[in-house]
């Protein structure tokens, strides 16, 4: 029997999540609507978040600190109990008590933030210092009063939201209003559990690099950060580049406020103009993770011939579908020996052909795919395609060298009304089938290159696994079951019959 669930005991489950997130940035637009077009209204709760945010992570480092020292306000204030500084007059709570010209106080109070943090903050907020906030036509200060009154019910501090929360927020607007502003179909949020599969595999350990080109919100690079332990030695190893402006800001503040102090986001287009060099030549990490743009178009094939960096290792993917280039560049991007990726693609490369079929023959003879596991359907927000994960070192462990785990997690999900997840317990089932490395029937199977080759290179784990079949017993054996069955019932009717019969007499 299902258990019943409460609403006091459903509310409760929902508080810190992120559908309570959403819940609570949706009464937010609710207020916004009018004088700003919906597809607008992430330009505006964004900065909000960052800057209320901001406030709340100094004010539980204030605190802390506090506590440590029984009390000291001195102590307290000074600028080594704080990952930030917040200048005199800029805090929340300060805009909070304007009662006059409200949005100049909101820009003012974050240009003033980014100044006084020129290594950590500075270019992150004024991303959104364009919008309207000033202009009394669009805003009125009753309208922006309201707003900060209700942002301000909510305590938004690292205390508050163990997850992405910043990313989390960005990513969950853009799904809501995709729509409206046209959002392209290959930008969607990264299933959180996704996420913690992929940096689980790699293992990160502190003191080596990890790198995101396509790094989004930085959920990634953050969920790497937290399997290093917030490790010191993860000061000055974590790298990313984001095309996108308003996410590349994303990712900074996220994580900063997780307690990365020193890190590497660039802005710009990875595979037409790679920003994080060394030498002139591409930078090579230890760990290389992503979850590119599914099947980007228009991303730079005619460049990619004559590539001057050498990614086009083996080939030039077509320009209408750019899935190969992001993974020819996680490779170029491997550090020798210890270097691996694991890299979130739509299935169609593990079977598409033409130039994409040369390509993948040319990596799999390479020896440097280890794992291939795909994931069912419904995961992730904003495209229905049913994605992979592939998983890929400079140097496979001598055991798994000229093999390849094909895995079919399709089936290894949880099921939901609208949106499927991953589940604590089906990443834990997944991460076992990958470091068992061996044959499980309806599950996995471990392949040479060669039998790879008999299927025309094809990386598609359903054409290896080895499935239960119910055996199929001949016509004659069951009509004899059924004709037995059939007999025994009439026999118990008789029986039955005859008692009834010997009672009424």
């Amino acid at each position: 029997m299902a258990k019943k669930i409460t609403k006091a005991a459903k509310d409760a489950e929902e508080i810190g999540t992120s559908k309570e997130l959403y819940n609570f940035l949706y009464e937010a637009c609710n207020i916004l609507r009018g004088p700003v077009s919906q597809d607008a209204f992430k330009e505006y709760i964004t900065p909000l978040l960052y800057f209320k945010r901001i406030s709340d992570v100094y004010d539980e480092e204030t605190k802390a600190a506090l506590e440590l020292s029984d009390g000291d306000e001195e102590f307290a204030a000074l600028p080594e109990q704080h990952r930030f500084v917040i200048p005199a007059g800029c805090h929340w709570d300060d805009v909070r008590q304007r009662t006059t010209d409200i949005g100049s106080a909101i820009i003012g109070a974050m240009r003033k933030i980014e100044l006084a943090n020129p290594m950590t903050l500075y270019g992150v907020l004024s991303v959104f210092s364009t919008a309207n906030w000033s202009n009394k036509n669009v805003f009125s200060d009753e309208k922006l009063r309201d707003l900060l009154e209700h942002m301000s019910k909510r305590r938004l501090g690292n205390g508050d939201y163990a997850a992405d929360l910043m990313g989390d927020a960005y990513e969950m607007l853009l799904k809501k209003f995709a729509d409206l502003s046209k959002a392209k179909a290959g930008e969607f949020y990264t299933p959180r559990p996704v996420v913690k599969l992929l940096v689980r595999i790699l293992d990160p350990k502190p003191g080596e690099t990890v790198y995101d080109p396509a790094c989004g919100s930085g959920g990634m690079l953050i969920e790497a950060v937290h399997h290093m332990k917030n490790d010191e030695r993860c000061c000055g190893a974590i790298f990313g580049q984001e095309k996108n402006v308003t996410n590349a800001a994303v990712a900074k503040m996220n994580l900063f406020l997780h307690g990365a102090n020193d890190f590497n986001i660039m802005c710009g287009d990875t595979l037409r103009d790679p920003k994080i060099l060394a030498n002139e030549h591409l930078a090579r990490f230890d760990c290389v993770i992503a979850n590119p743009p599914f099947s980007l178009k228009n991303w730079g094939a005619e460049a990619w011939k004559t590539d001057r960096y050498g990614r086009n290792l083996w080939g030039t993917p077509p320009e209408t579908i750019g899935d190969y280039a992001w993974l020819q560049h996680m490779v170029s991007s491997m550090r020798s020996i210890n270097g691996r990726m694991a890299v979130v693609l739509p299935q169609g490369v593990l079977f598409r052909g033409n130039e994409e079929g040369r390509i993948r023959e040319e990596l799999v003879k390479s020896d440097y795919v280890e794992a291939v596991i795909t994931l069912g359907d419904k995961l992730f927000y904003g495209t229905g395609l049913s994605p992979c994960i592939l998983i890929i070192r400079d140097q496979k462990p001598l055991s798994h060298r000229g093999k390849v785990l094909m895995v079919d997690g399709s089936k290894i999900l949880t099921p939901q009304r609208a949106q499927n997840i991953l589940s604590d317990d089906d990443v834990d089932e997944l991460y076992r089938i990958y470091t068992a490395y061996d044959e499980e029937e309806d599950k996995s199977i471990v392949v040479d290159i060669e039998t790879i080759a008999g299927k025309d290179f094809d990386l598609s784990p359903n054409k290896y696994v080895k499935y239960h079949k119910e055996e199929i017993k001949p016509y004659a054996e069951v009509l004899a079951e059924f004709k037995f069955a059939y007999q025994q019932m009439i026999d118990a009717e008789k029986k039955f019959r005859d008692i009834l019969n010997r009672e009424a007499v």
